[in-house]
């Protein structure tokens, strides 16, 4: 009796063995798409908590100013330029937050690299950005800022070469050499001690806002500091006391 077990069971062992592997799989690969979905590296709206808003840690490094660099507000955006989020942003609150606050000398940006591991152009972009700062001081960092998330569907290395050739500056070496590339990863770790888990994540005088918020937000949060009044945000709604 128990030869014939022995023998079924050698004969059904890769039967079993595959079907523990399978099992094995399945749940590997559902643990690791469940922490993509939680973690929300991008566009993600953080639910911070209601009350007195803290301010943390966080600097402008040797980055890119626009607007006046003595204005009384200072927004520090952390951001990919190959996260689609980021040019939403760009594209649609931005402009009004240039308009309103940062062309009329109520605040200035800062912007800083957070270039995601699974975007294979962020790191590159945020480096050809540095290349041209190079070359053309921050006037031309912003313009190569606009023109590649203005064009962010078409972005390749071949093609930010291009767009920093119509600028009139010649990037190739530093580019493909990533001379600025421990520039752009000390911008993320500081972005990471700084509380940033995903992009776009915005610092207003050194208050996080996190996510793709509408521009009503940053409105709210840019008048109560130029206010002085204390402020918080939640799911991109701002109380201020």
């Amino acid at each position: 009796m128990s030869e014939v077990v022995i023998k079924i069971r050698k004969e059904n062992l890769w039967k079993y063995s595959t079907f523990v592997l399978a099992a094995l799989l399945i749940v590997t690969l559902f643990y690791s798409v469940g922490n993509r979905d939680i973690s929300g590296t991008t566009g993600n709206v953080v639910q911070q908590l209601p009350g007195k808003q803290e301010a943390v840690s966080v600097n402008e490094g040797d980055d890119a100013v626009l607007g006046d660099k003595d204005a009384p507000v200072t927004i520090i955006e952390f951001s990919d330029y190959e996260c689609p989020f980021c040019e939403r942003h760009f594209q649609q609150t931005h402009p009004r937050i240039k308009a309103n606050y940062i062309d009329t000398g109520k605040a200035k940006l800062v912007f800083r690299d957070f270039p995601l591991g699974f975007h294979q152009n962020a790191l590159p972009a945020a480096i050809a950005a540095e290349c041209v700062r190079e070359k053309g001081g921050d006037e031309a960092y912003w313009k190569m800022h606009d023109l590649t998330y203005q064009n962010q569907q078409e972005l390749s290395v071949v093609n930010l070469k291009k767009w920093a050739q119509s600028l009139g500056y010649d990037i190739g070496g530093c580019l493909d050499s990533k001379k600025y590339e421990s520039e752009v990863q000390k911008d993320a770790v500081d972005g990471s001690n700084a509380g940033v888990s995903g992009t776009p994540a915005f610092f207003i005088n050194k208050k996080l806002i996190s996510g793709a918020c509408p521009y009503d937000t940053f409105e709210q949060a840019i008048n109560a500091e130029i206010a002085g009044k204390e402020w918080s945000v939640s799911n991109c709604q701002v109380s201020v006391a």
